[in-house]
């Protein structure tokens, strides 16, 4: 509704529509309050009067005398309010009465105390004259409880409503006049902004029509005059450069005019022409690429609030407008990304990464990402990774990654129906580097050699009558071929007309180490599978990564016969243990591949069913309850992620670890440094635990001296420190290798929680990685390998422990989750508890302490230090308490007092059961 106002209607309506609520709701409130006041004051003056005129009219009563009895009652009707009153005999008959008759009807008798009734208008009360009423001294009132007669008073609310009345119209003037004064200092403020900034409109429009002489005045305030000061030097620069840009149009014509005087001169002067396009070109393709990545960068912000909004509470409505901004988003970002690739490459400003990379696992992660628009359109994503092909390259793999994705992407684009094969294969190998063909083969509209001739061309499309509809700025397969020549190879294509088209990218790599997972597994080895996939490439592929995995693969083509095959072996030897089956809804129904499910179960066999990712929630919803959520995948298959399901149905149910066969190697030496004893004792034990080197320091002096006094091959070190903290000592190590002349050692950033900003902060630091509480041994497996080049002996293959999700319910002690981080070493695990409990009681004295002193750099470290302890021990609402009173802390939030509350709380209920258990 305010959106369609004017500021100055703005300011009105905030200023008075508050003042005129709060002053209407006090009016109310108050005037109820003085009526409901003045009513009791009322009925206590009438009690007190009728308790007075008892003992004065007992006598009279008792002796008969009706005249004083009478003279009496006429004396009462001239207290305030008193309507009437009225003396009866215990016969209830009158005996006297004064003023007009009583309206509202009698109130119960009660023998014994006073009663009453109360109408709108009027409130009678009945009072009982008792014996003890006939001494008029209160100090000789006995218990004489004989009744005398009855006492009636009626007494009128005329003067209260009337008071009321009056207190009223009081409040509702003083409203009014208050009323008065806000709208007048509301128009007053309203003008005082709309004014200067209608100036600032009519002067803004005449510098828009080119009057660039226009300036504005000043405005009255401080603001307003800096607004109006900015937009007068902006005119200036305006006014300023167009007169330089007329001399200069003014003194290149009359340069022209002299170099037309003879052939030679303007020879010279086409030269100098052609050379300052060339510049101009240049300098162009650089003001190109920083304009895209500033343009980049509050795109980047809008995609990443939108993925925040998502996760929180909204409306259907709302979360396909979140849908609709993130992908016209994404689109622009793609073409600014497009644009600013381009640029950079113009410019030659863009630099290739040479980091190891599986190429197996690029691959599929392309076909992965690219999957659903490809099944939306109904095509079949193949991708084809050739026995003989090395894996493990060195190179970009982002850059690449990008070339795939443009080359699958206009595959999809251009095919209506058929199948999209990526294949990989070597055409020649060597001991240090691969020649490799990777090609992306589909059945689209194919290509003419005219499209052929305009392909990698920049802003320009194969077929311009179908450009519209799947759009595009035509720069990708530029893109695409400048950044594979700038990696060495060459990319080329050959399409027939109507049959389909084969991109193809012909690139020499340097090997890397192989990589331990892609080594069979000996709980697979033998192991026979069923496989049933109409598609031919399809089931040539999976064939292929389930032979890679080093199982026994069987092909069948009707699921019939993968039954029959599953039933006739399941007495042997070598039973079919898993069944994958690569389906869609047009060839079984979700409720019918349930039931042939439940068959295969029944036999004995494991099924992994495969199906298009568009089709995945209704066979999610269709499956029965054993079969998870990793039993059902999306095409094409993932082989890290299939050899991972593959693992969880063949193995026992106790975990298995496997100690692959490495080659002989010295183990790595490895400095571990923390302030938190239990997370030191942790690493230190994982990784002598896993055959590796392991010594610990507790603080970052320590840190140094172990450095200059003994060869490390990599350091942990934690980031939040008491004395010198991470950054510190890893930048005192940077300068002692400099004046030392030693290589860089790789430190490693150890900490319990970052947020989002940090890890460029660390990394600039000088730190050369990042990994965040808790680790597990594959991580560090991982970070050993990948920054030392020597495995650790004993390395664990099992997924990496995960923390559990953070929910109300956490429990307080989880032992389970205790051992399951201690590596399920039970002896570990307890000492870790111990020491936490120890250091418990101190922990939360500090914070304690630091948050009386408001000392908020004290209260993040403790917290920090606190949350790295918890990291390694079965303390979910501990940790949970941690973790979201450091990220408030960090971020200043107001509710950081209320967490570090919660933080309080679960640190004593940890207490308490420590203390049962």
């Amino acid at each position: 509704m305010l959106k369609d106002l004017g500021i100055k209607s703005r300011v009105l309506v905030l200023t008075l529509l508050p003042a005129t609520v709060l002053a209407v709701v006090l009016g109310i409130y108050f005037t109820w309050m003085q009526l409901s006041e003045m009513r009791h004051q009322l009925d206590e003056r009438g009690q007190l009067v009728a308790q007075q005129l008892a003992p004065l009219a007992a006598p009279a009563m008792a002796q008969g005398y009706s005249k004083r009895l009478q003279r009496i009652l006429n004396q009462v009707l001239d207290q305030p309010d008193v309507r009437a009153v009225t003396i009866l005999d215990t016969e209830r008959n009158v005996l006297a009465h004064a003023g007009p008759n009583m309206i509202t009807p009698s109130p119960p008798a009660d023998p014994e105390a006073l009663t009453r009734v109360s109408s709108v208008d009027t409130t009678r009360i009945l009072l009982p004259i008792l014996g003890k009423h006939l001494n008029l001294a209160a100090d000789s009132l006995g218990n004489d409880m004989r009744q005398i007669g009855w006492l009636e008073l009626e007494l009128s609310h005329q003067g209260t409503l009337l008071r009321g009345y009056r207190s009223l119209f009081t409040s509702l003037l003083l409203i009014g006049a208050g009323l008065i004064i806000t709208a007048l200092l509301a128009l007053r403020m309203s003008g005082a902004i709309s004014r200067p900034l209608h100036k600032i409109k009519m002067a803004v429009a005449q510098l828009k029509e080119g009057h660039l002489e226009t300036r504005l005045p000043a405005l009255g305030s401080h603001e307003m005059d800096e607004l109006a000061a900015g937009i007068n030097r902006m005119a200036e620069a305006l006014l300023s450069a167009r007169e330089e840009l007329q001399q200069s149009i003014d003194q290149a014509t009359e340069d022209v005019q002299q170099n037309l005087e003879t052939i030679e001169i303007q020879n010279i002067e086409l030269d100098l022409a052609r050379k300052e396009a060339l510049e101009a070109s240049r300098i162009k393709s650089e003001f190109l690429a920083n304009m895209s990545h500033e343009i980049r960068t509050p795109l980047n912000g809008i995609l990443g609030f939108t993925h925040l909004l998502q996760k929180s509470d909204l409306t259907p409505r709302q979360q396909d407008y979140l849908s609709t901004i993130e992908k016209s988003a994404d689109s622009l970002l793609g073409i600014i990304n497009e644009i600013l690739d381009f640029s950079k490459i113009e410019a030659g400003k863009l630099v290739l990464d040479s980091i190891p990379f599986n190429l197996r696992d690029l691959i599929e992660d392309t076909l992965t990402i690219l999957g659903p628009a490809a099944h939306s359109k109904h095509l079949e994503l193949v991708s084809l990774v050739y026995r003989d092909t090395p894996l493990s390259l060195v190179g970009d793999p982002l850059r690449l990654k990008q070339v795939l994705t443009n080359l699958v992407s206009n595959a999809i684009k251009f095919t209506n129906e058929g199948t999209i094969v990526v294949r990989a294969m070597v055409e020649d190998e060597r001991a240090d580097r691969a020649q490799l063909r990777i090609s992306v083969q589909d059945t689209g509209i194919g290509l003419t050699d005219q499209d052929m001739r305009s392909l990698f061309q920049a802003f320009s499309q194969a077929d311009n009558s179908l450009s519209r509809q799947p759009g595009g700025t035509g720069l990708g397969l530029v893109i695409s071929k400048r950044l594979i020549e700038q990696m060495g190879g060459e990319i080329g294509v050959d399409s027939i007309p109507d049959e389909g088209s084969e991109f193809w990218i012909s690139l020499s790599l340097p090997k890397a180490r192989d990589d331990i997972e892609d080594q069979p597994r000996a709980v697979l080895l033998g192991r026979r599978v069923g496989v049933l996939e109409p598609h031919p490439l399809a089931r040539q592929a999976l064939q292929h990564q389930l032979e890679g995995c080093g199982l026994e693969v069987l092909t069948f083509d009707t699921l019939d016969q993968l039954q029959d095959a599953v039933a006739a072996a399941r007495t042997s030897e070598t039973p079919i243990e898993i069944a994958v089956l690569g389906v869609t809804s047009r060839e079984i129904a979700p409720p019918q591949l349930c039931q042939r499910l439940w068959e295969f179960e029944g036999l004995g066999c494991k099924c992994i069913v495969l199906c298009p990712t568009t089709e995945q929630a209704h066979y999610h919803e269709a499956l029965p309850e054993s079969h998870t959520h990793t039993q059902l995948q999306g095409k094409p298959a993932c082989t890290r992620k299939l050899q991972r399901v593959l693992l969880d149905l063949l193995r026992p149910a106790q975990a298995i670890v496997e100690h692959p066969l490495l080659p002989e190697s010295r183990p790595p030496r490895v400095l571990c440094v923390d302030d938190n004893p239990a997370n030191l004792l942790l690493l230190e034990t994982l990784l002598n635990d896993m055959g590796g080197e392991a010594e610990a320091v507790s603080s970052g002096r320590d840190a140094l001296e172990a450095v200059k006094r003994k060869a490390y091959d990599m350091v942990f070190m934690d980031v939040q420190m008491p004395g010198m903290d991470g950054r510190q000592t890893t930048e005192a190590i940077r300068q002692w290798e400099v004046d030392s002349g030693q290589p860089p050692l790789p430190i490693i950033a150890l900490t319990a929680h970052a947020l989002s900003n940090e890890k460029r902060s660390l990394l600039q630091s000088g730190l050369d990685d990042y990994l965040t509480k808790p680790v597990s041994e594959r991580q560090l497996a991982q970070v050993v390998l990948k920054w030392t080049g020597l495995p650790l002996a004993r390395s664990f293959l099992a997924a990496p422990v995960e923390s559990p999700p953070l929910e109300n319910n956490l429990k307080v002690l989880d032992a389970e989750e205790g051992l399951r981080l201690a590596a399920g070493k039970a002896d570990l695990a307890a000492d870790m508890l111990s020491m936490l409990l120890a250091s418990l009681e101190d922990d939360r004295r500090a914070i304690r302490d630091a948050r009386l002193a408001g000392d908020q750099q004290g209260m993040i470290d403790r917290v920090h230090r606190l949350h790295g302890a918890t990291r390694y021990c079965g303390v979910p609402q501990l940790r949970a308490a941690c973790e979201r009173s450091e990220t408030l802390l960090k971020q200043n939030h107001p509710s950081a007092a209320q967490a570090l509350d919660e933080l309080d709380g679960a640190i004593e209920r940890l207490e308490y059961e420590a203390r049962v258990i």
